[in-house]
């Protein structure tokens, strides 16, 4: 053990581990408050998980990964069948799954992968 201890040296650590309850040293909050990324705007939401109405393109188009077709709707037909409140990534799904050429009869294998553009 001695021959052990003599061989990793100073290569341990150089403080005692905090414990859950302990409060976190001034060093670690100062590098949060340093950080650059915390003084940018928050990132912009994925279109996938917009409403309808929310979404400034007027033509919405989803892939499917697995076979190969691309559909596109204009957003105005789509408000006027799905409704303004309606998320884009729940009305995409639809529209692959009602026109999939995939079915195989098993559920976790049936419909289409949708891809958001």
């Amino acid at each position: 053990m001695d021959r052990m201890a003599a061989a990793v040296g100073g290569n341990g650590p150089p403080a005692r581990a905090l414990a859950p309850d302990d409060d976190l040293p001034a060093e670690y909050w100062q590098a949060i408050l340093d950080d650059v990324s915390a003084d940018r705007a928050p990132p912009e939401p994925s279109p996938r998980t917009q409403r309808l109405i929310d979404i400034p393109r007027h033509l919405l188009r989803v892939a499917c990964r697995r076979c190969g077709r691309t559909l596109e709707i204009q957003k105005v037909d789509a408000v006027r069948l799905y409704g303004p409140d309606a998320i884009w990534r729940t009305v995409g799904q639809r529209l692959l799954d009602n026109t999939c050429q995939v079915r195989t009869g098993r559920y976790e294998e049936d419909g289409c992968w949708p891809t958001f553009e």
